[in-house]
This record gives C-alpha cells, sequence and structure tokens, in this order.
C-alpha cells in the first residue's frame, strides 16, 4: 500500500483510502497477537529494466524506478523495523521473491492478505499463495481497486477459485485467536 495508489495525481490513485484504514487496523491486531508481519515494496532499478514487459503494459509504474516517493509505503501501514520487507517488480508478492521459503521457514500455512490493486497484485498473490501450498485469505475491506466493478469482480473470481474471500471482522478473531499466550 504505497504512496503511489494514495497521492492526489497520482495515475495509479484510487478513488478512496478505505482499504488502507482497514488494512492498518488489521496490521494492528497481527502485530498485537505476534503472528508474523511481511511487506512488500514495489521497486526497479535503473531505466527499469527489470520490469521487463509488465513496466512496458503498466507506463503508470515508471513512477516506481528507483526509490521514489511514491514508492513508499503509507505512514498506517509502514513496516516496523523488525518485519521482512521483500521488493519485487511483478504482481505476485511470490514471484521473484524469497516469500514462499520465509513463509515455510516460519511455518506459516495461512496467508493473510491485503493491498491494492485487487485485480493485480492482490489477485496474482492469492492464486501464487494456493499454488505454494498456502491458504490464502483476502480481507474484503483491506484491498482496493481503482474502479468497484473490477474490484467486486476480482473477488468475486478469488472466491470462486482462489482464495476465502473474508470481513475484517472475521479476519480480526481469526488473528486473535492466534494470539500468544499471555
Amino acid at each position: 500500500m504505497m504512496r503511489a495508489y494514495y497521492e492526489e495525481g497520482s495515475p495509479l490513485c484510487l478513488p478512496d483510502d478505505d482499504s488502507l484504514h482497514a488494512a492498518a487496523e488489521l496490521l494492528t491486531v497481527a502485530r498485537a497477537a505476534g503472528v508474523p508481519v511481511l511487506h512488500t515494496v514495489v521497486r526497479y532499478g535503473p531505466d527499469g529494466v527489470d520490469g521487463g514487459v509488465f513496466l512496458r503494459k503498466v507506463p503508470a509504474l515508471r513512477l516506481l524506478i528507483g526509490d521514489s516517493e511514491l514508492g513508499e509505503p503509507m505512514p498506517q501501514v509502514a513496516p516496523l523495523p523488525s518485519e521482512p520487507v521483500l521488493v519485487k517488480q511483478y504482481a505476485s508478492a511470490f514471484f521473484g521473491t524469497t516469500l514462499a521459503s520465509t513463509l515455510q521457514f516460519l511455518g506459516v500455512d495461512t496467508v493473510v492478505i491485503l493491498g491494492v490493486s485487487t485485480s493485480g497484485c492482490v489477485r496474482a498473490s492469492a492464486v501464487d499463495a494456493l499454488q505454494h501450498g498456502f491458504v490464502p485469505l483476502v480481507v474484503r475491506e483491506g484491498v482496493g481497486d481503482r474502479e468497484s466493478a473490477v474490484h467486486d469482480a476480482s473477488l468475486y473470481d478469488l472466491q470462486a477459485k482462489y482464495a476465502e474471500v473474508v470481513s475484517l471482522a472475521d479476519a480480526t478473531a481469526y488473528l486473535e485467536s492466534l494470539g500468544l499466550p499471555s
């Protein structure tokens, strides 16, 4: 959930920041429960050569070449120093990263997915989570897209084939149930 999705004037800007607030709320719950929290950022090297055809297909991603301000996480969901941050160049958080092996090392079997966009990174990450043997939970209020019809269709398709689409309340209860004993 980088600034490019929430800064007015950005070609990637969403119509509202509801998903950001829901994600921040759930992130607080996850941290309190002591479950592993991992983040991703999109960043391209010089000239965006590591973005390949994806960068050509979505020219707005050129805003993320180098250490751009628009590529920074929003403060509400910024990683803590102890939380791993994986740099990715494509839609899926799994593609070209160490996410699967990191989750396996941590003993994770279920992945709670928050982020944007529902039709892009969220969908690709949920599909890859399933294909890596994890149970993907996509939090309905914690994901967003630029078009509501595309968002709704993506959630429908994810629920039908690849993930469990859950409410913020259900995701909160699930994470709280995993909490470390007092």
